[in-house]
């Protein structure tokens, strides 16, 4: 089947295609490269062509020209150019398996023409982001592999879709980001960030702690559940924090990292692109979980939240988790 035929011009038709649903309004693609790519700029900013003049009378109805969306280019890495957006219709969106009603499409090419030099043909199947599946006869490597990788999350984050070399559709499930990491500028100790588990996992328990020759805590909360698998807290100073924290201001975190993560029954179907239904499941209720501990967590020492993806966690994001009609998950506590 050909994708977005008619959409996307001929001589941009061939790269990766990122395709972000705009029916809330246009995504920041920068923002989201700028989480993964430190060479980020407009080379040629988007822009409207403001269509003609109305001509006023009953033979002219139906005449007038619409404005008209002119792409811009974006660099992206040191090699590589995305170019869009293209307006992506319904149609095409539901081909393609996307649940939106408008789209904005990218390209992503290399800047000087050339064709990626890519490795071997993958020796496993079995990964999250469906990257071997759809390159089956020789993997990407290098910058390319990266800028698949992110399009990818982002497609994840945004409930998108990719088509690999223009043609092969990777549609990522966007509940399958669960873990969220706290960037605060206050260190809390394990007796301040128990209780906060233990209301959602009754058992947990600290499960390891060292005192650092600076004063600050290093330390490991632990929950586990019959059904769900464990809720893990990793609480440590650190020196770097996301790429995607550089463009806030740095009053805005802090270098205390509070890392919620979801450990499953079985930690393999975590690397597959289509889990069991159990896991599915159990991963819906656990994302729930984590977003309402992330929530109360940084409502007590701020800070700012960043997702498994890379990307900072909106309000909105956090709050979409915490629905139970989208989440699938009702209640707020973990099956123990």
């Amino acid at each position: 089947m050909t994708f977005l035929a008619g959409v996307i011009p001929a001589e941009h038709a061939s790269g990766h295609i990122l395709i972000l649903p705009s029916t809330n309004g246009p995504v920041a693609v920068s923002e989201l490269a700028a989480a993964w790519f430190s060479d980020v700029a407009w080379l040629r900013e988007p822009s409207r062509t403001m269509g003609a003049r109305r001509m006023s009378g009953a033979r002219f109805r139906g005449m007038a020209q619409p404005d008209t969306l002119v792409p811009g280019v974006m660099r992206l890495g040191e090699a590589h150019v995305a170019t869009g957006p293209f307006e992506v219709g319904a149609a095409h969106l539901a081909q393609l398996g996307v649940p939106a009603a408008t789209a904005e499409a990218y390209s992503v090419s290399r800047g000087d023409g050339l064709r990626d030099v890519r490795g071997a043909a993958p020796t496993s199947y079995d990964d999250r982001d469906g990257i071997a599946r759809t390159f089956p006869h020789a993997l990407p490597q290098g910058e390319e592999l990266r800028i698949v990788q992110w399009m990818v999350a982002a497609a994840r984050k945004t409930a998108g879709g990719v088509l690999a070399d223009g043609r092969n559709p990777l549609v990522p499930d966007a509940a399958a980001s669960v873990n969220l990491a706290l960037y605060s500028a206050h260190a809390l100790r394990p007796g301040d960030v128990l209780p906060m588990l233990r209301s959602l996992i009754a058992t947990a328990d600290v499960s390891a702690e060292q005192s650092l020759p600076d004063g600050s805590p290093r330390y490991t909360l632990a929950g586990g559940t019959a059904y769900d698998g464990s809720v893990v807290i990793d609480v440590e100073r650190v020196d770097r924090v996301p790429r995607a924290l550089a463009a806030l201001d740095w009053r805005s975190y802090g270098p205390y990292a509070y890392r919620l993560s979801w450990v499953p029954a079985d930690p393999y179907e975590l690397e597959l692109e289509q889990a069991s239904g159990l896991h599915v499941i159990a991963r819906a209720r656990m994302r729930v979980s984590l977003a309402r501990l992330a929530v109360s967590l940084q409502s007590r020492i701020a800070g700012i939240l960043v997702d498994d993806g890379g990307f900072v966690a909106t309000q909105d994001e956090l709050e979409g988790r915490n629905d139970s009609t989208a989440g699938g998950a009702p209640g707020s506590r973990a099956w123990v």
